[in-house]
């Protein structure tokens, strides 16, 4: 899948977008900020270098919100669905909701992050390595 380019898009399609592969990972986030944003117990991200994104032309209705003082989400402005996460702690990369790609990536979730920082009604049983403490991605007790 290497050199591979996959589609997205929102809800609606006003919004569309292409993905070149290889991604760098692919992950669970349990932080209360994406928990929020996507009225879910979690999301699924998945990052590339920025260089690897390419909105289509008529993709006009994106919209950025400065979600933190070191992070920016960006958003369809017509349907409301998330769409990117950017971090000026990790300026080289993007991270895109993996529920908006049409089809596979290159690779599985890997992890979850702020693990210990999610909700208390939502049960994980995958087996997959659980990340948290004040970085959210430190090794979790029995998980290292």
């Amino acid at each position: 899948m290497a050199d591979e380019k996959v589609p997205g898009a929102c809800l609606c399609g006003a919004v569309r977008f292409r993905v070149a592969l290889p991604s760098l990972f692919c992950g669970h986030c349990h932080c209360s900020m994406c928990r929020r944003n996507h009225g879910a117990g979690f999301v699924t991200w998945f990052g590339v270098p920025r260089a690897q994104l390419s909105l289509e032309p008529d993709s006009a209705r994106l919209q950025r919100y400065a979600s933190s003082e070191h992070g920016v989400r960006s958003f369809c402005g017509q349907c409301g669905s998330s769409l990117f996460c950017e971090s000026a702690q990790h300026p080289e990369r993007i991270d895109i909701v993996l529920a908006n790609i049409e089809g596979p990536i290159d690779r599985p979730p890997g992890f979850h992050c702020y693990f210990d920082h999610g909700a208390d009604w939502v049960e994980v049983h995958d087996g997959l390595p659980r990340l948290g403490g004040p970085s959210g991605i430190e090794p979790l007790d029995g998980d290292a």
